[in-house]
């Protein structure tokens, strides 16, 4: 009960404390599940994320599931789920009349212009992080310009950038044992 608790409380603090959306929690998520909690690897987060964006619904969500999964079984999927999820829904709840009745005046407007550029930040904070821990040698390099060329170039569905990088790293890999 004690590590289903602590799944909880851990991802509503995640939730709580995140603006902007998946993109935004990883590195609020990767502090809280590597670096506070030790509950995965920084390649093992990098594998969930890549997992929770190849799968249907939000990658933060999916990323809490996976950890908790991994933590506390399918209760700890659901309890992290959840409490990922948590907060947002009081926020909403709270914020869904309140919005509406004052997203025309211009500070507002201002002011979700400001998060909206922190959001960004916070992104390329969790892609620089992402990049230090998944990009290792030129294999990894290539693999990253091709796919940041064909998703520059082409509207592909990121499911198949993902499939074609997983090939590739298996292949890459195949290779460099067949030449040991």
């Amino acid at each position: 009960m004690k590590t289903l608790w602590n799944l909880f409380l851990t991802f509503a603090k995640v939730g709580v404390m995140t603006f902007g959306g998946g993109y935004a929690m990883l590195p609020i998520l990767q502090r809280e599940v590597v670096e506070n909690k030790g509950w995965a690897t920084d390649e093992e987060l990098t594998d969930y994320f890549a997992i929770g964006q190849c799968t249907p619904g939000v990658i933060a969500v999916n990323t809490a599931t996976f950890i908790g999964q991994k933590k506390g079984g399918i209760a700890g999927g659901i309890v992290a789920t959840l409490g990922v999820v948590f907060p947002s829904l009081l926020i909403i709840v709270a914020l869904a009349g309140v919005i509406t009745s004052f997203s025309h005046l211009t500070w507002v407007q201002h002011a979700f212009a400001g998060i909206r550029v922190c959001v960004c930040v916070l992104i390329f904070n969790a892609v620089l992080k992402l990049w230090k821990s998944a990009v290792k040698d030129v294999w990894g390099l290539l693999i990253f310009l091709a796919v940041l060329a064909a998703s520059l170039l082409t509207s592909l569905s990121p499911v198949w950038y993902v499939l074609a990088a997983g090939v590739a790293g298996v292949l890459i890999q195949n290779l460099k044992g067949a030449k040991k």
